[in-house]
């Protein structure tokens, strides 16, 4: 590449980080969040005392039993109080719900397909974490969740752009990660890292989301990454939404490898996926419903 040409990107690049750097329509994750985190993570919390401090954010208080509530937990009984959330589910569980909580509503608002898609993804997350003893599997599960949060800010900070990226692919048949690096000399998982980083997210979700098209890249957390990379082929494989994007991925060989799976654990993995995943398409169905209600109200 020449010099010029390299010089042009990196100034485009630049451009676009400065941008990002200052979205007006991207929620920042309130303070709120930091201090529920810190919460979980300290050994002397109680239940009591976290369920006053959620009590406190009545939209988040919300947010968090809808999740809760939601088929991908499966819980026969309705759980109306945050307290039994807790008590439930667990602060490590709860940690990670806060935070798919405070994401949930912006990805529904905005792309119900790849809501879609990134709801199969967690569930691909949380088989594979538990199958492979990962520890925090719900954190996993969760990075599955926002590993395309990086698409959410593109489209609603460079909607120009997206539109751009959006013909590529329909004109040359790429996938949009492609379609991005062409258009912005770089791609919704460098950008949701980005986001991930300034919202203070743990290393646990910021590396897998920026390294979820590239695991070998990932230093801290490269397991985790390999999950979501092959969580993010196989949902797409079964074609369980698209998020704008009918491409499946290669599986990167060196994710196969961190993975430690056989070719033969692949149909006891599908035949799980697929039934929870009929649990789940219910949830989805309502999302897609609310939204479609929303819209010929608008």
């Amino acid at each position: 590449m020449a010099p010029t040409v390299a010089a042009e990107q990196e100034v485009r690049r630049e451009a676009i980080r400065k941008a990002l750097r200052e979205v007006k329509n991207l929620p920042t994750l309130p303070g709120i969040i930091s201090k529920l985190t810190r919460m979980a993570d300290d050994p002397d919390t109680t239940t009591e005392q976290m369920g006053k401090v959620i009590s406190k954010d009545h939209i988040l208080a919300a947010k968090l039993l809808k999740l809760v509530n939601s088929a991908f937990y499966g819980f026969p009984q309705r759980i109306s109080s945050l307290g039994s959330a807790i008590i439930l589910l667990g602060f490590s569980v709860i940690k990670s719900l806060i935070i798919s909580a405070s994401i949930f509503e912006l990805m529904e608002e905005q792309d119900v397909e790849l809501w879609e898609h990134s709801l199969g993804c967690a569930v691909v997350c949380s088989v594979l974490a538990k199958r492979l003893g990962v520890s925090d599997p719900e954190e996993v599960s969760t990075a599955g969740l926002i590993h395309d949060l990086g698409k959410v800010a593109i489209k609603m900070e460079l909607p120009r752009e997206s539109e751009a990226i959006s013909a590529l692919v329909e004109s040359r048949q790429l996938s949009r990660f492609e379609a991005e690096r062409e258009i912005l000399g770089l791609d919704h998982a460098e950008v949701g890292g980005w986001l991930a980083k300034s919202w203070n997210l743990p290393a646990k979700l910021v590396e897998p989301i920026s390294c979820h098209h590239d695991p070998a890249r990932a230093t801290t957390e490269p397991l985790v990454a390999a999950i979501v990379h092959f969580a993010d082929i196989v949902i797409r494989g079964l074609g369980y939404g698209h998020g704008r994007d009918i491409w499946v991925p290669v599986l990167q060989p060196k994710a196969w490898e961190l993975l430690h799976l056989k070719a033969a654990d692949l149909d006891e993995i599908l035949e799980e996926v697929e039934e929870k995943l009929w649990d789940v398409k219910g949830f989805s169905l309502d999302i897609k419903a609310e939204a479609a209600a929303a819209a010929a109200k608008g």
